[in-house]
């Protein structure tokens, strides 16, 4: 197979049809009553979509420099081939799923991610509410495995692109469960227990297009109660700017109250939730003390 010369950006290509889509499903919303959508809240959506897509202009070529330098001491030469690709998909799809739940389990990188949960409802718009920090706190990273390996930085990109087109579609209330599909793929089933914040569907079903990685790593979760969508402490704004920087301020304000290295360490790199006495609840105490509850 030929390296292509040039490898269209499917995400800037699919944009039109995110737009119309949302149009499509608030119609369907309006006349069926099935999910929901706030004017408000959908704005805010789009507004984070729009600053995701303009800092990625100004800030993304530092993960594009990072990914061409690394590539400069790969270990293989790994052509463009049926088999490349196919291997190139598995590659980045794995690299995905440990971007995605470290991103919930380090506050550091959650600072980025929680915009993306910031919202209590579940619906296409949700899918643009991206975050504006990403790039400038090197979430990249986590993919430069694949080029150290060989896989072309082009590859790379077009199968990122990919994951992020189709997890588009499964940003809603209208799809049930698809059958045997559900095995496989991530479905709007299992990223539906993935934005919710029921104890028992925190912090599950990571997937990006492929749910195996969860099932393989012990992740997954079934869609069985209505979720709740959000996060523990639900914001109480609408203000773009607000959701994509308030947990760098509380992280900002956390640390001037840190009496040690430890405890700074704690707040940035620890679990979001993590405080130095305990005060606040983890991902894991809520579910502990949701299970405790059970039990009694």
């Amino acid at each position: 197979m030929q390296t292509p010369e040039h490898l269209p950006d499917l995400v800037a290509l699919a944009a039109p049809a995110f737009i119309a889509l949302i149009g499509i499903e608030l119609l369907i919303v309006r006349l069926t009553g099935r999910g929901a959508y706030e004017v408000r809240d959908m704005g805010a959506s789009l507004g984070m979509g729009l600053g995701n897509g303009v800092l990625k202009i100004l800030a993304g070529g530092l993960g594009a420099g990072a990914f061409y330098w690394v590539s400069q001491y790969k270990l293989f030469e790994i052509p463009w081939a049926w088999w490349s690709l196919a291997l190139c998909f598995l590659a980045e799809d794995l690299a995905y799923y440990w971007f995605h739940r470290i991103s919930h389990e380090s506050r550091y990188f959650w600072a980025s991610h929680v915009i993306h949960h910031s919202s209590q409802h579940y619906n296409l718009s949700t899918a643009l509410r991206q975050t504006w920090t990403g790039s400038i706190a090197c979430t990249f990273i986590f993919w430069l495995p694949l080029p150290l390996i060989g896989f072309p930085v082009e590859m790379i990109f077009l199968f990122s692109g990919f994951s992020l087109v189709y997890q588009f579609w499964i940003h809603t209330e209208l799809i049930g469960k698809l059958g045997p599909l559900e095995w496989v793929l991530n479905t709007p089933s299992h990223h539906r227990v993935h934005h919710a914040t029921n104890p028992q569907y925190l912090d599950r079903n990571y997937a990006g297009v492929l749910i195996i990685w969860d099932r393989l790593f012990g992740s997954f979760e079934t869609e069985i109660e209505p979720p709740r969508y959000g996060i523990l402490s639900n914001l109480a704004t609408f203000n773009p700017l607000r959701i994509a920087t308030h947990e760098w301020v509380a992280i900002g304000r956390d640390l001037l109250s840190a009496r040690s290295l430890t405890q700074a360490i704690g707040y940035v790199f620890g679990p979001p939730g993590w405080s130095r006495d305990g005060s606040r609840q983890t991902s894991a105490a809520v579910k502990a003390a949701a299970l405790a509850r059970r039990a009694a």
